[in-house]
């Protein structure tokens, strides 16, 4: 599937991508996504739909210093990063 534009709202925030030209794709590697999130159900919910069909480096689960994080990389090779911290 080619792209030109994308544009996907997250809660309030709105994020926008697009496919790389022709002769110009790459594996994607050295960065990650993150989503910072405030409920963790949201959390589930964004992270249990970018793991189905792709693979998950670390379960979502509590971290010392988040309700929930969680490391994935989607079915389309975009590693992300799901965190829900913990009030400071």
């Amino acid at each position: 599937m080619k792209l030109l534009h994308a544009r996907m709202p997250i809660g309030d925030t709105l994020s926008m991508g697009s496919d790389a030209p022709a002769g110009r794709l790459q594996k994607m590697q050295g960065f990650s996504v993150a989503l910072g999130i405030d409920d963790p159900a949201e959390a589930e919910r964004i992270y249990n739909a970018l793991a189905d069909g792709g693979t998950v480096q670390m379960p979502l689960a509590e971290t010392f210093w988040a309700k929930k994080f969680g490391m994935l990389t989607d079915r389309f090779g975009t590693p992300w990063m799901i965190n829900c911290e913990k009030a400071a």
